[in-house]
Formats: structure tokens, sequence, C-alpha cells
């Protein structure tokens, strides 16, 4: 894995790490994680600890970013209800690219190239450490649901069931 450091994307999260004060070091995993459980199986730990970085469009085109625990998935129906739209528009890899600067597997909750509305799901706050992807399938950070919820400026909310 050499050279994964050097990689655009995960320099962007290593300056967002530091620019967000997150205590967190970035880690270079053998396997991938570009799922919760591969993450969670390469790093020893249950996959409810892995935040995941998902995204949805809103119905005005504009990126949704929704970090969620390993543990479930989205309900997209709780999601739009809760945010008081119709419902949550599905996206291809293109527009991950385009809006978040990460390629899927590797899209982390800090260091974007473009504004999103971001929610944290508050089942990670049941955990003392948790890990996120931080730009590549092969690399992670640890940090805490409350350095995520400020250094995203996330709405907490529960996206899952």
């Amino acid at each position: 894995m050499d050279g994964v450091l050097e990689k655009a994307a995960v320099k962007r999260v290593a300056q967002a790490l530091i620019d967000h004060n997150m205590k967190g070091q970035i880690k270079v995993l053998t396997d991938s994680a570009r799922s919760a459980a591969e993450a969670a199986s390469a790093l020893g730990i249950e996959v409810g600890q892995i935040a995941s970085s998902i995204l949805f469009k809103l119905p005005d085109d504009s990126p949704l970013l929704i970090i969620t625990s390993g543990r479930h998935r989205v309900d997209t129906d709780l999601v739009a209800k809760s945010l008081n739209v119709a419902e949550l528009g599905r996206v291809d890899a293109d527009y991950v690219k385009e809006n978040s600067g990460f390629s899927i597997g590797g899209v982390a909750p800090i260091g974007w190239i473009k504004p999103a509305t971001i929610i944290i799901d508050q089942e990670l706050n049941d955990y003392d450490v948790v890990w996120a992807a931080a730009g590549h399938p092969h690399t992670v950070f640890p940090t805490t649901y409350q350095e995520l919820l400020t250094a995203t400026n996330a709405r907490s909310m529960t996206v899952g069931d």
C-alpha cells in the first residue's frame, strides 16, 4: 500500500483532521475497507463502530451526507420525513466524486470539496471510538461521535432501525 498516504484525497482528509483539531491519525489497512463489515473485520471491532459516509441527493439536487453506524441501513423514508422532503435521491459514482472529491469506498465525512447537508446517526454515540474512511478504500481514521458532530456541523438524528 505504498503511496496511499500521498493520494490527494487522503491528504485532504489529513489536513481536515488538523483543521478541526481531531486527534485521530490515518491508518492504512492491508485489506480493503469498502464496506462497514470489511472495515470492522480489518480493525477487529464491532461493525457498529464504523461511521459509514453515504451520499444521497436532496430534491434540489444538492448533496446529503449521512454518517451512519455500520450496524444498520439508512431508512431513506425516515430521513426524508425528518428533513421534510418528499424523498432522497440515489446518486452514482460521478455525483459522489463531483461533490465530495472522493471515490465510492473511500468517502470520508471530512475534507469535502463542496458543501453538503450533513446528518450523523445518533447511534454512533454508543461507542467511545468510531472509525471512518479517510479518502481511500484502504485508509481509515479513529474519531468520536462528538468530534464528527463538531467537525462536520452535522444534525444528529435517528437514521435507521
